[in-house]
């Protein structure tokens, strides 16, 4: 007899990190919606979190590739696309000729312009969502844990 694919089965665990999960989910889904809705249509989820990790005076290629936790050709593929849409450019490292600077163009300093106008409206409507109080704590909860390593979580401090 087959199992019906329809069966529940055991639920899954309602933990800190899904739900962390899900609303880092929620806040990219709305804020690539409103870049695209400012035109600037190029804007994803994987190109939003790339641009994240290039600094103002821009970032080396294999630091970002250290950052963002995926292969070297798809940071590449990301920057390659980006490039093409002007919003980044490769320059040479001054302190390495065979190394890559990624650093924005205009355009893509006026994306930047048009995002961080964007999250903060994101914020806003989380304020009216939580509340004042509510929303400090939040920004405060989520400060401690990324300055907190895996042994601080787990417990395995010395001292």
């Amino acid at each position: 007899m087959v199992k019906s694919i329809d069966k529940k089965s055991e639920a899954w665990p309602d933990h800190l990190g899904w739900r962390l999960s899900k609303a880092n989910r929620a806040w990219q889904t709305a804020f690539v919606r409103a870049m695209r809705a400012a035109g600037h249509d190029w804007m994803t989820d994987a190109r939003a979190t790339l641009l994240g990790h290039v600094a103002s005076r821009g970032t080396a290629q294999s630091v970002l590739i250290e950052r963002m936790g995926i292969s070297k050709q798809a940071v590449q593929q990301l920057i390659d696309g980006l490039e093409g849409e002007d919003i980044v450019r490769r320059l040479p490292d001054p302190r390495d000729r065979r190394a890559r600077i990624v650093a924005h163009t205009p355009k893509g300093r006026s994306a930047l312009r048009d995002a961080d106008r964007i999250k903060i409206e994101l914020e806003e409507r989380y304020r009216k969502l939580l509340g004042q109080e509510g929303l400090a704590a939040l920004k405060s909860a989520l400060a401690a844990l990324a300055l907190s390593t895996n042994d601080d979580i787990r417990g395995d401090r010395e001292g």
